[in-house]
């Protein structure tokens, strides 16, 4: 069976840093290109971050650009997200998700993803 798995979600003070995991099963995440997402209750699903089947090619946000770092290891199925300057708008559930794009492009548009995995919640509080 298919499946992203997302791991790596905790409780952090606000400075802090978390690093997030997306791991696949059931196919060869290589294949594809991924990207993060979040979403806050009341609010759109929001883009953070993408990056191609290869890694050479990544994209950010303009919210998380110079705190976040997202890399993949394709020998490990796992896409990573190092998120370091933590804020309290960085509170909230983050998924990855597969792209439906050629695998060297890296949209942060949701519309453009197929499948998703359930989330990892990170809470920014002091």
């Amino acid at each position: 069976q298919w499946q992203l798995v997302e791991s790596g979600g905790a409780l952090v003070q606000p400075g802090g840093s978390l690093r997030l995991s997306c791991t696949g099963s059931g196919r060869t995440l290589e294949h594809y290109g991924l990207g993060w997402f979040r979403q806050s209750p009341g609010k759109e699903r929001e883009g953070v971050s993408s990056i191609s089947s290869s890694g050479d090619n990544t994209n950010y946000a303009d919210s998380v650009r110079g705190r976040f770092t997202i890399s993949r290891d394709n020998a490990n199925n796992t896409v990573y997200l190092q998120m370091n300057g933590l804020r309290a708008e960085d509170n909230t559930v983050y998924c990855c998700a597969t792209s439906l794009t050629p695998v060297s492009e890296t949209p942060l548009e949701a519309e453009k993803y197929d499948y998703w995995g359930r989330g990892a919640q990170v809470t920014v509080s002091s």
